[in-house]
């Protein structure tokens, strides 16, 4: 009734936006050329004037969707108008789901395989636009002349426009109807922090718009309590936002919606909580990395020549403790600023880029050299050096964060979700964790006593340590190889043998004192870091999928379930530790992959080492910033999230009870 009233009112309105300017400028604008055979992003472009503001695919009480009629050649075709996440405005009462911005509606236009040349893309739309006092219905004509073929896309523009897109959920929602609510049971893992929510129904007439929402949290769901009105429906759409502009879609059908559970504004401090601590737990597992734990037990070892020296001890640790939070937190930062720039980027987004890489290739080589005594690194040394244990954390950090393992994952997924503030903590929790060891010994004496007295065994020690790091040289290698091809491999292998080659003249040099060796080192940098600058800057070589496995894709994951097969999925990179222990462990395995051909399961794989964005943006829709991800989707069935270490006996005993279908 309200909406009819409004709506008449802006047609009687009519000739007053006749005599100005529009309340909003539409453009119709393409990604790119359009392939043969393939699509292309379009993006209605809707500039709004300032006091003005134009409407989501459902405007609440008031207002009206942008209705847009395509005239596009034979064979072409468009999708889905897809909308960025709304924003409420009440004006008298009456609750708007608005943009009072500049947004872009985004389209796929479909091109056939045998378009050529340049073909006219036409449209006719119309839309409200509205102030708080007025609104205006207008309408214009879209003109799009649409080469066939490759070039540079828009990439940057357009990956800004869907940003501003909600994420789909790839877990059905269930909602149940009582006399006075809709309630809505909505599949989203706990450790994603949501502490501001709301709910734009999809569908005009089940919602009373303007009536209070109340949300709970039971365990991995979210439940939205709302104020029903007369419609029903036999589904549920909607978008659930949390707030500066992010948001999940969900599609909801008839199902059980639990009770119970607390109330979500009891729990966004508590959802920041649960991750810094799960930042802090994972870190603390970091120090077990082989490319780590030389590095920690080093250091360790070090406070053992202090002869009890507490003071200095205590100085050490909490300069190294200082270098790995500010190193976790200054790639933390880094993270986030790249995604707000439009990116799609996750954690250890450093290790898709061949040169990040061949710089750890050369770190790793001088740690292992230091450690088989073959030249002093002065930031190792023995002394306690606040500046140079303050270095040592800030390596430890960089050298920690190829992985997210075990209560990692999911706390970096929420960081990516939570406030700024509560993604720098979960960040910098990441780093302590990473010094918490180092800080016990040195601020716990019972601890630091029971370290051994320092002795010829030290040096056994070094030359032990140096295999892990010797190792982790030896996979920084192969990873340059897989990022970059023969050409990474040749300059890397020459970086490291230029740095092998001054570091040991160096070396012999240091015991006289001899300034020369200091030199060395300085030319060895220099000299290994120009060659790490012939990498290419990007990743150059395809994706590896094992025998036996296919390329991840979510169609290929709705394909195989339309046929009734189960579905392993996994997602991995060449960097990754825990991944790899995996698959050997666990995934390669002889009897997992026969049992996997008894049931016929059906593999896919999500290699993530190049950093592709389709997968970046899945991760994030699981609430997950890195990898490995497990999932098991058996028809029928809702995807299972695995652990993070896997056995052969857990894919064994999903695999067994399904049998091959004829």
């Amino acid at each position: 009734m309200f909406r009819r009233l409004l709506i008449l009112l802006a047609l009687m309105l009519t000739p007053l936006a006749a005599a100005g300017a529009r309340g909003i400028e539409p453009e119709l604008l393409a990604e790119g050329p359009a392939p043969a055979g393939g699509e292309v992003e379009l993006a209605i472009h809707m500039r709004t004037n300032p006091g003005w503001h134009g409407y989501w695919l459902n405007p609440g009480d008031a207002g009206l969707p942008m209705d847009v009629k395509w005239e596009l050649p034979p064979g072409f075709s468009v999708g889905a108008l897809r909308y960025p996440v709304p924003q409420r405005l009440t004006i008298a009462g009456l609750m708007n789901y608005v943009y009072e911005h500049d947004y872009a509606v985004l389209v796929r236009l479909k091109v056939p395989a045998n378009a050529t040349g340049t073909v006219p893309i036409r449209a006719t739309a119309t839309w409200l636009a509205c102030t708080d006092k007025v609104c205006v219905p207008e309408n214009g004509e879209f003109e799009l002349d649409l080469p066939v073929g490759t070039g540079a896309p828009q990439r940057a523009q357009f990956d800004e426009w869907r940003r501003a897109l909600p994420r789909p959920l790839a877990t059905q929602a269930k909602f149940a109807l009582t006399a006075d609510k809709v309630r809505v049971a909505i599949a989203l893992p706990k450790s994603v922090g949501v502490e501001e929510p709301y709910l734009f129904p999809a569908a005009d007439g089940i919602v009373d718009y303007a009536g209070q929402q109340h949300f709970r949290r039971v365990g991995d769901l979210v439940v939205a309590e709302l104020p029903r009105k007369d419609a029903s429906g036999n589904t549920f759409d909607g978008l659930l936002s949390l707030g500066e502009g992010q948001g999940f879609e969900f599609h909801a059908v008839p199902g059980d919606v639990p009770s119970g559970g607390r109330a979500i504004g009891e729990t966004g401090t508590n959802a920041v909580l649960w991750a810094v601590l799960g930042a802090l737990l994972g870190g603390l597992l970091l120090n077990l990395m082989p490319c780590v734990f030389p590095i920690l037990a080093l250091k360790a070892l070090h406070l053992a020549k202090s002869g009890g020296d507490e003071r200095a001890a205590r100085r050490d640790a909490l300069a190294y403790s200082a270098g790995a939070v500010i190193g976790t937190g200054a790639l933390g930062v880094m993270l986030l600023a790249i995604r707000a720039a439009g990116s799609e980027a996750g954690w250890a987004f450093q290790l898709q880029d061949p040169r990040t890489v061949g710089v750890l290739l050369l770190l790793a080589t001088a740690i292992t050299l230091n450690l088989l005594r073959v030249f002093e690194l002065p930031v190792l040394a023995g002394e306690h050096n606040p500046a140079g244990s303050f270095g040592t954390g800030l390596l430890a950090a960089f050298v920690a964060t190829p992985c997210a393992g075990p209560f990692l994952g999911v706390a970096l997924g929420a960081a990516l979700l939570l406030p700024l503030y509560g993604a720098v903590l979960v960040f910098a929790a990441l780093g302590l964790g990473l010094a918490l060891p180092f800080l016990l010994i040195a601020f716990v004496p019972s601890i630091r006593k029971r370290l051994p007295r320092p002795g010829p065994w030290m040096a056994r020690l070094q030359r032990i340590l140096a295999v892990p790091m010797g190792l982790t040289a030896l996979a920084c290698l192969w990873l340059l190889y897989r990022l970059g091809g023969q050409w990474a491999l040749v300059s890397g292998v020459a970086a490291v043998a230029v740095l092998t080659a001054l570091l040991v003249w160096a070396g012999r040099r240091q015991p006289a004192g001899d300034r020369t060796g200091l030199i060395a080192i300085g030319i060895a940098l220099i000299a290994a870091v120009g060659l790490v600058t012939q990498l290419p800057s990007s990743a150059q070589t395809d994706a590896r999928v094992p025998a036996g496995a296919e390329t991840w894709s979510e169609a290929r994951v709705a394909s195989a379930l339309a046929h009734g097969k189960p579905v392993f999925v996994y997602f991995t990179a060449d960097w990754c530790l825990t991944c790899k222990a995996n698959e050997a462990a666990a995934i390669e395995r002889d009897e997992t992959q026969a049992a996997f051909r008894a049931a016929g399961v059906t593999t896919l794989v999500g290699d993530w080492t190049k950093g592709d964005p389709a997968i970046t943006r899945f991760l994030e829709s699981r609430g997950r910033a890195g990898v490995p991800l497990y999932l098991w989707y058996a028809p029928g069935k809702e995807p299972e999230e695995l652990p993070q270490i896997l056995t052969p006996g857990m894919l064994i005993s999903r695999a067994q009870p399904v049998r091959p279908q004829r």
